[in-house]
């Protein structure tokens, strides 16, 4: 499905749940029926105006469902295919996320300048590249500020905190940053001591996404690579591996004590 099409399909839906007919939604926007039309079979790119008309008329102002879909079609994609399918079906949808992270603080509690030097560490990527990548980033991020946001669950490796990315004062603002989000009821974050006997955790960073109809599909990422599956075998061996991991963790209380030690160990340096 093209971005056109994603966006006429969501249109569909939409307007279907609302009881509108393209008439009356035409009227709404103060546009045409025929524009609807269009839209709504993918024969039409939609503009950005009219697609934050469709937010406001949807009740979608804080997640800005349409006009990221609209961006979508006339920007560059900003990850491979299988990332997208998450980004944009997957997590939005999601009433609970639970992440593991060996490496890096996952995406969705990057703060800009974090993201930034993350994007800038790919040599061959272009400033306006990064910058598409940056703004891409911060946008997924609009879920967590819904009246209702899922709840997020997220192990990281606690060398995550030593490991600089970007300048010391990014990693300054980066943890203090962690250890604001962290007290939102909605965000828990442990971290898993580095001398873990449990190898589970070496295989490779994922995802997991539960949506209010209990449906569960998982994210699994290496190097260069990734799937999204909703398929039992696989999902049942990544939420073992997430449950596994999490035993070994430290609790959220004592998780955030470290993050707030190494910020100001990272603050003192910059």
């Amino acid at each position: 499905m093209s971005p056109s099409e994603r966006f006429g399909h969501e249109l569909v839906r939409h307007r279907k749940e609302k009881g509108l007919s393209q008439a009356r939604l035409a009227d709404r926007l103060g546009c045409s029926p025929s524009l609807i039309g269009h839209i709504e079979t993918g024969n039409r790119r939609p503009q950005l105006d009219f697609a934050e008309a469709c937010d406001r008329v949807f009740g979608f102002t804080d997640s800005s469902v349409f006009a990221r879909l609209c961006r979508r079609i006339t920007e560059l994609p900003s990850g491979p295919h299988w990332f997208l399918r998450w980004q944009e079906e997957i997590e939005p949808q999601a009433m609970t996320l639970r992440t593991w992270d060996p490496l890096l603080i996952p995406g969705l509690l990057q703060t800009e300048d974090y993201a930034r030097a993350i994007f800038r560490g790919h040599y061959a990527t272009s400033e306006r590249r990064v910058e598409e990548q940056v703004r891409n980033r911060m946008q997924r991020q609009v879920i967590l500020e819904r009246e209702d946001p899922p709840l997020l669950r997220v192990l990281l490796d606690e060398w995550i905190l030593n490991r600089p990315i970007g300048t010391p004062k990014v990693m300054a603002d980066q943890l203090h940053h962690l250890a604001t989000v962290t007290t939102r009821r909605t965000i828990s974050i442990q971290l898993v001591p580095y001398d873990t006997s449990c190898t589970d955790g070496l295989m490779s960073g994922f995802a997991i996404a539960e949506s209010a109809d209990t449906h569960t599909v998982v994210s699994v990422e290496s190097a260069g690579t990734g799937d999204v599956s909703a398929d039992p075998e696989v999902v049942t061996l990544i939420m073992s591996r997430y449950d596994t991991i999490r035993a070994e963790a430290y609790r959220p209380a004592e998780s955030l004590a470290m993050i707030k030690e190494a910020a100001a160990q990272w603050t003192q340096r910059s």
